[in-house]
């Protein structure tokens, strides 16, 4: 797959998807004339990648595109992964937490990920990893309430955890990194984000 071409048109949604807003957001920027669309023959929107990016530069609780890519290439990779994966039904950790802690958990994953947008939109500042601590509390209070042992815990924060890491990883490989440093800096923050959560877990189950 090669680069994602700035002179790609996509619809309003995959726009959405791409700067991690609600539909309606995109709609009424482009009603605003604040960013550029064009409509098809069906009378349907389109929006320019290269725009979407400059949208997403000038704003300042956004992220440049490559970030809410990434992102949202986390959250599918993990709905399809989980979906698919049969050896994770066999998984001990797995097993061992029940359906209504999966379901708890599948929400967190949303919260985690837009608690780690908002961290990296607003410059990483160590006042934000508040959230991520908290984040990683309500991981291991529901862990610790099915039972689950810490190494338990462990294997299923990194086995969600590396979705976000993969993500980046295979970002870096279909589209060529604006600035090496950028890239670099960017990893650092996320593993700061993540490795504050999984502290949380770990004290939690030392405080237990």
């Amino acid at each position: 797959m090669s680069k994602k071409d700035t002179s790609e048109w996509v619809s309003l949604r995959h726009a959405a998807e791409l700067l991690g807003v609600h539909p309606a957001t995109v709609r009424t920027w482009a009603d605003k004339g604040e960013l550029p669309s064009r409509r098809t023959a069906g009378g349907h929107r389109r929006f320019n990648v290269g725009e979407l990016m400059r949208q997403a530069e000038n704003h300042k609780d956004m992220q440049p595109l490559e970030v809410q890519v990434i992102i949202q290439n986390a959250l599918g990779s993990t709905r399809m992964r989980v979906g698919d994966d049969q050896t994770l039904a066999q998984a001990t950790w797995y097993t061992a937490m029940s359906e209504q802690t999966r379901a708890a958990l599948r929400v967190q994953g949303r919260a985690v990920l837009e608690g780690l947008r908002k961290y990296l939109a607003q410059g990483a500042p160590d006042s934000l990893l508040s959230e991520a601590i908290r984040l990683g509390k309500n991981y291991a209070q529901a862990l610790v309430a099915d039972g689950l042992t810490l190494p338990q815990a462990t294997r299923g924060f990194f086995y969600f955890s590396d979705f976000v890491i993969n993500a980046i990883l295979t970002w870096t490989e279909l589209s060529q990194p604006r600035n090496a440093s950028e890239w670099a800096k960017l990893l650092r923050e996320v593993n700061t984000f993540i490795n504050a959560m999984l502290l949380s877990v770990i004290e939690y189950y030392e405080e237990e």
